[in-house]
């Protein structure tokens, strides 16, 4: 049963390593994201987003504006779809101040949010703020680097034997092949028989240097050196990052596809689990 509450429950211990402000990049994000005609459910809230994002400073010119355009109408379908596919769980890992919890409301869904505590003490206070309906959204605080999200979703509340959608939103760049192999792995185990993934990779033509692709990336950006980018791969080695997770991904879909992204800079991919050797026995 989901345990409904009028706040945001809160978990995740703080660590030493905690960065000194909310993340830079998420809201720079919200705030493009709050300028954007987007969809939202009857019971949903379609102005939380530009209300997360009183008091943030103005996006100017950003290079990838087209890309974040196309990569949040992919992430709005893939949780509309979820909804009425019947999946009671959303999860959202490097939530960062995204608005879905409130703008995709739905009777009996749960939504769990997962970024790095500053971030998320940040966001928790806004949402206080504008006097947010709550119920059916818990906050998570998590370092991907370092802690591993299933004991982090168990203690949240995450329901081990319901479907989830899982989003990884412009979140695995951030993260080292390690880690990103290590968080899709955690998600498998928490992903029951109906679970969806969906997750943006960055990626870079086959015959370049991974290291120098991401070195040249990193020194472009703004938020480079506080920020910094770590996996930008081939396609075909982002795949099988996936798959040897335990999960079972589609056809990429270039952001391009939908008319307003930067071709090969980005892929789109959802992915189901993996059938394991426990599933394929019990089906003899």
């Amino acid at each position: 049963m989901v345990n409904h509450m009028k706040h945001p429950r809160w978990f995740g211990r703080r660590r030493s390593r905690l960065r000194a402000r909310p993340s830079q990049t998420s809201q720079a994000v919200a705030v493009v994201r709050a300028g954007l005609q987007r969809p939202h459910t009857p019971d949903g809230d379609a102005t939380a987003q530009a209300r997360l994002c009183a008091g943030m400073p103005p996006v100017g010119a950003l290079e990838q504006r087209a890309h974040l355009t196309a990569r949040t109408e992919f992430f709005d379908e893939q949780v509309l779809a979820a909804l009425d596919g019947g999946i009671g769980q959303v999860v959202i890992l490097g939530a960062g101040y995204d608005d879905r919890a409130l703008r995709f409301r739905a009777p009996g869904v749960a939504y769990f949010e997962l970024d790095h505590p500053v971030t998320q003490a940040d966001k928790r206070r806004r949402l206080t703020r504008m006097h947010a309906d709550l119920d059916g959204l818990t906050l998570a605080g998590a370092d991907f680097r370092y802690d591993h999200v299933g004991p982090v979703l168990a203690a949240a509340g995450h329901d081990l034997g319901r479907p989830s959608l899982f989003l990884c939103e412009g979140l695995l760049v951030y993260l080292d092949q390690e880690a990103l192999a290590g968080l899709l792995s955690a998600l498998r185990s928490r992903a029951a028989p109906g679970s969806r993934l969906a997750v943006s990779l960055a990626i870079h033509p086959d015959g370049l240097d991974s290291a120098v692709v991401v070195a040249r990336a990193n020194a472009r950006r703004p938020n480079g050196a506080a920020e910094p980018w770590r996996t930008i791969l081939p396609v075909a080695a982002q795949l099988r990052l996936i798959a040897r997770a335990g999960w079972s991904p589609s056809a990429p879909v270039s952001d391009a596809a939908f008319g307003i992204g930067a071709p090969g800079r980005s892929v789109l991919v959802t992915a189901r689990p993996a059938a394991t050797s426990g599933d394929r026995a019990g089906a003899a």
